[in-house]
Parts: C-alpha cells; structure tokens; sequence
C-alpha cells in the first residue's frame, strides 16, 4: 500500500488572500475602473493614446486574473492564457512609465510597482518553464497583489485620472 504525502501547508498569507478572493478582488477593481472611465467620458478626447493602451492591457488582465486564478493549472489551455496575461501585464507596466506623474508630484510611487511587474513578469515565465511550481506560484500571487491589486488601488485617489473620473 502506497502511502499518501499530507497536504502541502499553506501560507498565512495564502490563508487571508485565497486565489478565489483575489479573483474577486481583480472583477471589482475592473467594475471599479469601467464605472470610472464610462463617468470621464467627456474628457476622452484629451487622454493620451498611451493612457488608453494602459488601460485596454490593463483591462485584460483584470478579466483573466480571475480565470488563470480558478481553472485548473498546467494545462495547454493555462499555458496559452498565462501568455497573454503575462504580456498584457508586462505591457501595462511598459506604459505605465510612460504617463506622467500627477500634478505636484515628481515621482509617482506606482512606479516602484511597474519596475517590479517589468522583472518579475520574465521570472515568472521562466518559472513556468522550469516547471517550478511553488515558485510560480509566489510570483504570481505578489504580482496579482502588488502589481495589480495594490497598483490599481493607488490609481484613484492622488489627482490620478481614474480617481477624478470616478469622484470628479
């Protein structure tokens, strides 16, 4: 008779974030984001075309962030959809560089956020290659967390365009 290995033991913080609950948090901060640009309508038209570009990758990750979080891992079907995420976020951190700081500031601290997302989004697809699992994993969730979550927070209050949008 084969023994059975016990469960991996989780993280606290796999404990308090579970990918369930992050997948939401990603769908809210989506909602959040469509309610903001859908009330700044009337300002469309003097948004830089970098401005959009970062929100439309940004808005693909928020759609598959709940997905790649839930469905079964591994498959070809996750490899081919944590392509596009992986790109998307590595894009929306590329032109997050490019868009100017709010008025007063000289340095927008979010750009912290988007030079870790520009490093870890190559590490994270070299873990995957090499088939490490816990690593991936980890890489992933501070990316969700930190790149994405915490990020996206930080782009409505501050005079940041979304918050004027959305509290205007």
């Amino acid at each position: 008779m084969a023994s059975v290995a016990p469960p991996a033991r989780r993280s606290l913080l796999d404990r308090l974030l579970p990918d369930r609950l992050l997948g939401a948090l990603a769908w809210v901060l989506l909602a959040v984001a469509i309610v903001a640009v859908v009330r700044g309508r009337h300002e469309w038209a003097q948004v830089p075309r970098a401005v959009w570009f970062h929100l439309a990758t940004i808005a693909v990750v928020l759609v598959l962030t709940p997905v790649m979080l839930t469905r079964r891992k591994g498959d070809r079907r996750h490899r081919q959809l944590g392509w596009i995420w992986a790109g998307a976020m590595w894009a929306t951190a590329l032109f997050s560089l490019t868009i100017a700081p709010p008025r007063g500031m000289l340095f927008s601290p979010i750009v912290l956020l988007s030079l870790f997302v520009l490093y870890a989004v190559p590490r994270l697809i070299l873990q995957a290659r090499a088939h490490d699992v816990v690593a991936h994993r980890g890489t992933v969730r501070g990316l969700v967390i930190g790149g994405l979550l915490i990020a996206g927070f930080f782009t409505f209050p501050f005079n940041r365009l979304l918050g004027h949008w959305l509290f205007g």
